[in-house]
């Protein structure tokens, strides 16, 4: 027997009593191996009392059904032996009862041994081997109403006796088999539920970290290429009028600061309930868009907003963030990539039909100075619009410049 195979026994249920040599699977004589716990011993000392107690109560009918002296001698060191081999019954289950059921035809101070032995047998081994044995068992007892029959008792009155403890006996063990299986397969499945568990909750994890570190890039990228922008801008220009250095670093100034106040925001969510701060700003939604379009005008952008929402308060949460992330990632790269060009953004819909919201800026007409990036932004901004159940289309524009267009569902 294998754990594989019978995964509901104990570890000492795993010898295999047809290989008592140990030639079998490792586990099992591993198992073979195993030393006794305090459990074990006090059920196998129990047991070897209670058959010792029948034993010695058969010896006493012996004597008084009048057999000589050297029958009830014999009958003494069968029995004494029998209860000593049930120490042996958790290594060679089967073997044992095998021995002591013929043992019993001659000896019936060993009946309570068997008994004891046939228990373990159906405690600890299949029912295909376990019916092999407890048929031999029932032969041995019919052949003992023969071989040593009770005066006092009809031979079929015997052989029924015989056959009753045998059946509940071996129900017994049978039941014992059957609770420890529950056991085992209660305690598989409150393990498994764990680790499904365990498994769901790194998975959640997993899911808001990636929408944490999106929703980060979406808002910082805007405010930080805004920071590279105009500092790159007085950097090639160290000469330029005091006013203009002056409008560039305030700029730079409301930018670094709109980006922290961002930051905090999206860091938020990775509290607890009780520890966010009240003056933590609510997400952006396409009510708001108008503010991104006049902080991307006070930053020197040339851009032209086509609203074609009359009521952007009813547009739901989840779809005008949305939009808004998407012209925001928009405005981010014509400024990263066509510094000056006039940069157009279209919102369009109605409810039941959708949202259609579009960026476009022509090519540079000069130099673009090198703005790193990561190159996630429109990744992330597809990935958005799929999970939102709409679609993104993003390339270069007939015109040399570069459109970003996304469809929405508004739900009627």
């Amino acid at each position: 027997m294998t754990r594989a195979e019978y995964p509901w026994l104990l570890p000492s249920d795993l010898a295999d009593p047809a290989d008592p040599g140990g030639s079998g699977d490792p586990e099992g004589r591993r198992a073979r191996r195993r030393r006794r716990t305090v459990r074990d011993w006090i059920v196998d000392t129990t047991a070897f009392v209670l058959a010792s107690v029948v034993g010695l109560l058969a010896v006493d009918a012996s004597s008084r059904l009048g057999n000589s002296e050297a029958v009830v001698v014999a009958d003494q060191l069968l029995g004494a032996a029998a209860c000593c081999a049930l120490w042996l019954r958790r290594r060679w289950p089967v073997g044992l009862t095998v021995t002591l059921s013929v043992l019993s035809t001659i000896a019936p101070a060993a009946g309570g041994a068997l008994l004891v032995a046939l228990f373990g047998v159906a405690v600890r081994v299949p029912f295909r081997r376990l019916a092999q044995v407890g048929g031999l068992v029932l032969v041995c007892g019919a052949v003992q109403a023969f071989v040593r029959p009770d005066p006092t008792l009809h031979r079929l009155a015997s052989i029924a006796v015989s056959v009753l403890l045998v059946l509940l006996v071996t129900g017994w063990g049978m039941l014992v088999r059957a609770r420890r299986r529950l056991v085992a397969a209660l305690r598989e499945r409150a393990r498994r539920a764990e680790s499904e568990a365990e498994l769901r909750a790194e998975q959640a994890q997993r899911a808001a970290r990636e929408a944490i570190a999106r929703e980060m890039h979406d808002v910082l990228a805007h405010r930080l290429t805004l920071l590279s922008v105009h500092a790159g801008a007085l950097e090639f220009r160290p000469g330029a009028p005091p006013p203009e250095v002056a409008r560039a670093a305030g700029v730079i100034r409301d930018s670094a600061h709109e980006a922290l106040q961002d930051l905090r925001e999206i860091i938020g969510v990775l509290r607890a309930p009780g520890d966010r701060e009240d003056g933590d700003r609510p997400q952006p939604t396409l009510a708001t868009l108008d503010t991104l379009i006049a902080e991307s005008r006070r930053a020197g952008m040339k851009v032209t907003l086509d609203h074609g929402i009359a009521d952007p308060a009813g547009v739901p949460a989840a779809t005008g963030r949305t939009v808004y992330r998407i012209a925001q990632e928009g405005l981010t790269n014509a400024r990263k990539h066509a510094p000056g060009a006039e940069v157009t953004v279209t919102v369009r819909g109605h409810r039941g039909d959708g949202l259609t919201v579009g960026v476009h800026n022509p090519a540079p007409t000069g130099p673009v100075p090198h703005v790193p990036g990561s190159g996630q932004g429109l990744i992330g901004l597809t990935e958005r619009a799929t999970l939102a159940g709409g679609r993104l289309t993003h390339g270069p524009a007939p015109d040399g410049g570069f459109a970003l267009r996304a469809w929405l569902p508004w739900p009627s």
